[in-house]
């Protein structure tokens, strides 16, 4: 009986700084929110947070969120959402402009590192 054991899956996120300063659901709610970001980046190894700040005008996110998934065959699906629809992409090329424009977002965001600081200085303003 083999006892070897599947790496977790890794996952990376970008939040707009935006969204964060909103304190939608008010200050509590935001504070359990801070806590829980700052937890997840400390505790969990496989979890990558990156935050795209707000003096960052224009960057490669606007056109709206995207989700990036690879499946264990190496297959690889985008999903994009608007307010009244979601799209599911598996055409090679749009994947391949996602996975372009997923790189250029994470240059253009803070590094894991500045964005915990700027989520601990959010945090400590409330």
């Amino acid at each position: 009986l083999s006892t070897q054991r599947q790496p977790p899956c890794a996952f990376n996120f970008i939040i707009e700084q935006a969204v964060l300063e909103r304190h939608t659901g008010g200050e509590q709610v935001t504070r359990e929110l801070f806590d829980h970001l700052l937890e997840v980046a400390d505790r969990h190894w496989n979890v990558e947070l990156q935050l795209m700040p707000l003096r960052k005008p224009v960057h490669a996110g606007l056109d709206g969120p995207i989700a990036l998934l690879e499946t264990p065959e190496n297959r690889w699906f985008g999903y994009s959402e608007g307010q009244e629809n979601g799209r599911l992409i598996s055409d090679l090329k749009s994947i391949s402009i996602l996975q372009q424009r997923y790189a250029k977002l994470r240059s253009q965001a803070l590094t894991p590192e500045d964005s915990r600081a700027l989520l601990e200085q959010m945090r400590g303003a409330l």
